[in-house]
């Protein structure tokens, strides 16, 4: 143990243990199929991201700095090799769920999965039909050899054959390169679809792959050759390159460059599934590939197809049951800056509609008293709204500010594409900061009324983002306070133009002191702890993984300090532990929507402060990021979020407890108590507001808050 004080937990294992509790989902009987399905997909997508990024990283370190150890004392290797051991566990219990008990349940719901081998005369002569016609025009076999073998794109599903010459010493295109094994590699066709239905007699709905197809039916793509083996395979690529900061006057030439170099990268990983151990080999040798990156399965290679399946429409009894979006009473039809002047408002999405933010925007668009409106994005949709009236804003002679983070990981492309339609549209857009993401989210609408100008301000713990707004849980601030007002105007003059560090009074910011703040205000618990009265700490956010934020942490448990934590997934810290943490407490919440706020309260003796923020506890965040952390000081919200907190310590429904060996145990309600899952109680009391406030005023469809 590189640390001979406190213990620590690898951030890279402890971000696949957040995906072994999404896994739980999957296997959950109490979930419905068909979330089922998501959460087996969700495993899939979250460890393509976590190979080509992580993985990828780790792998350069060991060929770089093979010594070099980590927090616990792991070097590279060994951290791969944990990493192998532990995936490969995690991806056989995925594939072993999706059989035993994803499977056997569509069929009994009237949806059966029919592998190629099996397909039935008529399914089989529909499935010829269909090769013939729609896919075989589409394919390019690709000759492969070690001496001419062909570039795999990252994460492209690709069919492999073992072919054999028909005639003997027939002259053939493979003739000459002393290959007397050909081998041949075909990509599947991303533009269609990867589920293909197939002709039944009965009730029932009968479905192949796309790739089973093009084994079965891929001979014809060889003429002169039988097929002897196939392997359905991917490839993972290397996508942590980073942008060359010192390109100022070619920034977003320099960002395209990076994303097409991730389509022909170091690979990282083979998934495959189990049909050729000689392909496979073959595969290997030539990608350069150990046994560890590989990962085999029996069938359906990249489980990502099962959204082709949830997206069915039919089957909304196999899905949760749809919960509204509410929208809030303060903002619902009035006009904002008179409800701003009055008081603050908080907004919970997606218990809450997300559409008071864009009308929020969209109001200051068409008031012709605004102005100017600056604006921070991040990761937007792909037929964003906020980008819309932005536009319509810079149209209308608005003076618009964007700050568009290019380096938002896998949506450059997008924001690049956002960055050039907002210059059209006469919006100043600042591209970024050199060496630094700006991640914070901010808006900030500045009107001219009778009194002077006027300044209000959104502030938000996710992003612009009206798609991810409908199943990420986060919280934001509507308000026009003098001082965060004139936080929010320096703010934006230290992010878009050359200034000094400029003081804020309420907000904190990252990398410059969010993080002291951070570990002042722990400290001060500490030293306001007392036997009589111990501190209290919750904080609730993404991932924790800060050293220095977790010492602080472990010197508050030292002063007897009760610390609640729920991080949904990296968590670095290790509670439990006496003489360390044993007055620490870690839960986890995986359920229907995303958990993406963070809160952090404290107790202070009494005169309590809570703070809202776009940060996680990570070093990415607090060092190499510019964030903000905003306090929140209207006591009704306060109440409300306090109580927010409480819930979610709660659950013993959807919660996981971390233990000292790293392992997370689903809490479980003692015998004859209350059931509590913190999504279901916060949807029925937005619920329960919505209803009194209906039966008030029927016409309207708002929740009213209690205050």
């Amino acid at each position: 143990m590189a640390d001979k004080k406190y213990l620590f937990f690898n951030r890279e294992l402890s971000w696949i243990e957040f995906n072994a509790r999404v896994l739980s989902e999957a296997e959950n009987a109490d979930v419905p199929l068909f979330e089922q399905l998501r959460f087996l997909s969700i495993v899939t997508s979250n460890f393509d991201e976590f190979f080509m990024v992580r993985v990828a990283s780790i792998m350069r370190q060991n060929w770089k700095q093979p010594e070099q150890t980590d927090i616990c004392g792991y070097t590279a290797n060994e951290q791969l090799q944990k990493i192998s051991a532990r995936v490969h566990e995690l991806t056989n219990t995925q594939y072993k769920c999706l059989h035993e008990q994803i499977l056997p349940k569509l069929s009994a719901a009237g949806i059966e999965y029919v592998p190629g081998a099996k397909l039935l005369p008529a399914q089989k002569n529909y499935a010829e039909t269909f090769f013939i016609n729609e896919v075989f025009p589409l394919l390019t076999p690709m000759k492969a050899d070690p001496d001419n073998f062909p570039h795999l794109t990252n994460l492209r599903l690709h069919a492999a054959f073992l072919l054999n010459p028909i005639v003997e010493n027939e002259p053939t295109v493979f003739s000459g390169n002393g290959n007397k094994t050909p081998f041949a590699i075909v990509q599947i066709p991303t533009p269609m679809q990867r589920i293909i239905w197939l002709p039944s007699a009965d009730d029932k709905k009968y479905f192949t792959l796309l790739e089973d197809i093009i084994l079965e039916f891929g001979t014809l793509l060889f003429q002169g050759y039988s097929v002897k083996e196939t392997l359905i395979f991917q490839i993972t690529r290397d996508a942590d390159s980073s942008v060359d900061e010192d390109r100022d006057n070619d920034f977003i030439q320099a960002m395209e460059e990076v994303i097409e170099k991730r389509k022909s990268s170091f690979p990282v990983r083979m998934c495959s599934n189990n049909t050729s151990p000689m392909i496979r080999d073959f595969l290997m040798q030539n990608l350069m590939l150990n046994k560890e990156s590989v990962y085999e399965t029996s069938d359906f290679v990249d489980l990502t197809v099962l959204n082709e399946l949830y997206s069915l429409q039919e089957y909304s009894e196999y899905k949760y049951k749809p919960w509204k979006h509410f929208k809030p009473q303060e903002l619902a039809g009035t006009i904002p800056w008179d409800v701003l002047k009055q008081k603050d408002i908080l907004l919970h999405v997606p218990y809450e509609s997300y559409e008071p933010v864009e009308k929020f925007l969209s109001k200051a668009t068409e008031d012709p008293d605004v102005l100017a409106i600056k604006i921070t994005l991040y990761r937007t949709s792909g037929h964003s709204p906020i980008i819309k009236s932005l536009e319509r804003a810079a149209k209308k002679g608005k003076h618009v500010t964007a700050f568009v983070e290019l380096k938002a990981r896998f949506d450059e492309q997008q924001n690049i594409s956002w960055a050039s339609r907002l210059e059209q549209a006469g919006v100043i857009v600042i591209h970024g900061i050199a060496n630094l993401k700006v991640h914070a989210k901010l808006m900030l609408i500045i009107r001219k009324e009778i009194d002077g100008i006027h300044r209000y301000v959104h502030l938000s713990t996710g992003n612009y983002n009206d798609e991810t707004a409908k199943f990420y849980s986060d919280l934001s601030i509507f308000t026009s306070k003098n001082e965060i007002a004139n936080d929010a105007t320096l703010f934006f003059n230290m992010i878009t133009g050359y200034s000094a560090i400029l003081t804020m009074k309420k907000l904190a910011m990252s990398p410059v002191n969010l993080k002291s703040k951070l570990i002042s205000m722990i400290d001060r618990e500490a030293q306001l702890s007392t036997p009589d009265n111990p501190g209290l700490i919750m904080a609730k956010m993404n991932s924790l993984g800060h050293e220095e934020v977790i010492r602080a942490l472990y010197r508050a448990n030292a002063k007897g300090v009760n610390i609640l934590l729920n991080v949904r997934g990296i968590c670095m810290l290790v509670p439990g532990v006496k003489g360390q943490s044993e007055n620490i407490t870690v839960v986890s919440i995986i359920d229907r929507y995303l958990e993406h706020s963070r809160i952090f309260y404290f107790q202070n003796a009494g005169d309590e402060e809570l703070y809202l923020s776009s940060a996680d506890w990570m070093p990415r965040n607090l060092d190499k990021r510019v964030e903000l952390m905003f306090p929140v000081t209207q006591k009704d919200i306060v109440a409300h979020l306090k109580n927010m907190l409480s819930t979610f310590f709660a659950d013993n429904v959807k919660a996981h407890k971390l233990t000292c060996s790293g392992s997370w145990v689903r809490k479980k309600a003692e015998p004859k108590k209350e059931l509590i899952r913190a999504q279901e109680v916060f949807y029925n009391e937005y619920k329960s507001l919505f209803d009194s406030h209906k039966n008030e005023n029927p016409k309207e469809f708002t929740v009213r808050r209690s205050h």
